[in-house]
């Protein structure tokens, strides 16, 4: 049976495996260009044989840059966050940057999202990523002093922290619009409470507004969170249409409407918000508005690095738009 050394090779043991010398080793696996192909090569094969790591906090040393950005996320298991990593992921390899990543199988609660951002600073990150509603500008602040620091996915208040998110007024207003464009003027509208999410509570602020503007009647249901909609059950016995925070609270909803024998579209229309994965799908048919993750995730990195290098953009705050999707749970009324 193989047993571990508990030594990791060195750039010595892969000049002798290569049989060139040290300096050639460590010039070949810079990238420098007076190393001839053959060196690179015997010496990147040594490398894979011994199962060579750079190690990144040495080189760090050295460089001031570790070539690595820190993400605290919120919820790996909600398709926002799944679909945002991979947007941020695949913007920070483009530029030669790792990612190392601290989240949640759940939801990561205040005290978790702190100790996960102070481990990431700890590992001496380039610079961080928040994409987290639990951690406002006064728990950022203390480290954007010493770490540059973007948040992703959700508005921030303060200009101090530079941030990139959905634009959840044109949202909010733009699913009302479409609820009033098919004649329902009584809904229901799930306004989460703002220190679970402040994203989707401004969208469910502006679904109640744009409602209220047409003169509509608005039953506005308070919701500590968008798992918990027993309240927004009970109204919807009295509505024409109920407007959703996440789409996965839609879900809930047409779970709920099937059990309590009222057909969706037919009598409750229903919609949604995010527009991403499986929920986005035509076979599910769901109404809701498309979140831009991808723009959202490789904006975030595009400011992350021009915080890192120095050169921050005069717009601090970036608000995207996204689409609507007209899916089969509205009809007309």
């Amino acid at each position: 049976m193989h047993q571990r050394s508990g030594k990791a090779p060195t750039i010595k043991d892969i000049a002798v495996e290569a049989g060139v010398s040290k300096s050639a080793v460590s010039r070949a696996l810079r990238g420098e260009p007076d190393v001839s192909d053959e060196t690179r090569q015997r010496v990147q094969a040594a490398a894979a044989t011994l199962g060579y790591v750079a190690n990144a906090m040495a080189r760090g040393l050295v460089s001031a840059r570790t070539g690595t950005l820190g993400v605290v996320l919120r919820d790996i298991t909600r398709p926002f966050y799944a679909e945002l990593y991979a947007a941020m992921q695949a913007r920070a390899e483009r530029s030669g940057y790792r990612i190392v990543t601290s989240t949640s199988a759940g939801e990561l609660e205040v005290a978790d999202a702190i100790g996960a951002l102070r481990s990431l600073v700890s590992l001496q990150v380039d610079g961080v990523i928040i994409a987290t509603a639990q951690l406002d500008s006064e728990h950022l602040l203390p480290y954007s002093e010493r770490t540059p620091i973007v948040v992703a996915g959700r508005m921030e208040a303060n200009d101090a922290v530079p941030a990139v998110y959905c634009d959840d007024q044109d949202g909010g207003t733009a699913l009302a619009e479409h609820l009033l464009g098919l004649g329902h003027r009584k809904v229901a509208v799930g306004l989460v409470d703002s220190a679970y999410s402040l994203s989707q509570h401004r969208r469910g602020v502006a679904m109640i507004g744009r409602l209220h503007e047409d003169g509509a009647e608005v039953v506005a249901i308070p919701l500590p969170n968008d798992r918990e909609l027993d309240a927004l059950f009970e109204a919807s016995a009295g509505v024409t249409a109920v407007m959703c925070p996440t789409d996965a609270a839609m879900l809930l909803m047409l779970e709920y409407a099937r059990t309590s024998g009222r057909p969706v579209p037919a009598e409750l229309s229903l919609t949604g918000y995010d527009g991403l994965g499986p929920f986005a799908t035509p076979f599910l048919g769901l109404t809701t508005y498309r979140q831009p993750v991808e723009e959202i995730g490789a904006r975030a990195v595009e400011m992350l690095l021009d915080e890192i290098d120095g050169r921050p953009t005069e717009q601090r705050h970036i608000a995207l738009r996204g689409s609507i999707i007209a899916g089969r749970t509205t009809a007309a009324r």
